[in-house]
């Protein structure tokens, strides 16, 4: 990946944290940017969070962004100077839930026959 698009993906993760930190929805529990990877066309752009809570709450924290892409898009394009504004797809990062899950067989012993790591 060039330098260009890390420095993109980065860029566009600091401001999307920003503006979900700003939305008012009250699905929207405590979540994370973890990270942002853009298409090298910039039509299409994944952003990775982490949402704190049970099921319900990461389902609906995700509902409530996709509900509030055309805003997040907007703070985007405010930002960045793209030709394209990327359309946001976002996505559960499940990174600190498969760390978590990993410690805990590493403390208490071998995971079940059949678990998911």
């Amino acid at each position: 990946m060039s330098d260009r698009l890390l420095r993109i993906n980065e860029r566009m993760r600091r401001v999307l944290g920003e503006a979900i930190g700003d939305l008012s929805d009250p699905r929207i529990g405590f979540v994370t940017v973890t990270g942002v990877t853009i298409a090298r066309d910039f039509r299409n752009a994944k952003v990775f969070v982490s949402v704190l809570g049970d099921d319900s709450s990461k389902d609906g924290t995700l509902a409530a962004l996709r509900s509030a892409h055309g805003l997040l898009q907007r703070a985007i394009a405010r930002d960045a100077k793209l030709h394209h504004t990327p359309q946001l797809e976002f996505v559960y990062d499940d990174t600190t839930d498969s760390a978590m899950r990993l410690e805990e067989i590493l403390k208490h012993g071998e995971a079940e026959p059949g678990a998911p790591l």
